[in-house]
């Protein structure tokens, strides 16, 4: 058995950057049978990836995932719009009501 080393050596870093940026696809499948007859089967298919490329490949589940969409940040910034929208109403009936001449 012989060891071999790289001659342009790689951190960790450099591997991870060099996985994520490309993908790496990890697939497999397990089967139980018992006495010729199937009785499980676990198919595993995992992705690992930036998230650019990602949206490249044309993978975007968690755009739909509810866990993603309901985190208190999301929440809290959707709050802040609607009260923005209510607020910039408001504004625009006040500027109209003193651009207006008074009623007679």
């Amino acid at each position: 058995m012989s060891l071999q080393h790289s001659v342009g050596g790689s951190s960790l870093a450099d591997i991870l950057e060099r996985i994520l940026d490309k993908g790496i696809v990890v697939a497999g499948d397990i089967s139980i049978s018992l006495v010729g007859v199937e009785l499980l089967t676990v198919r595993v298919r995992l992705v690992v990836a930036s998230v650019d490329r990602a949206l490249e490949m044309g993978i975007r589940w968690w755009e739909g995932e509810p866990a993603y969409q309901g985190t208190p940040l999301a929440q809290e910034a959707e709050r802040l719009r609607a009260e923005n929208a209510a607020l910039a109403e408001r504004l625009l009936r006040l500027e109209q009501a003193i651009a207006a001449p008074p009623a007679t």
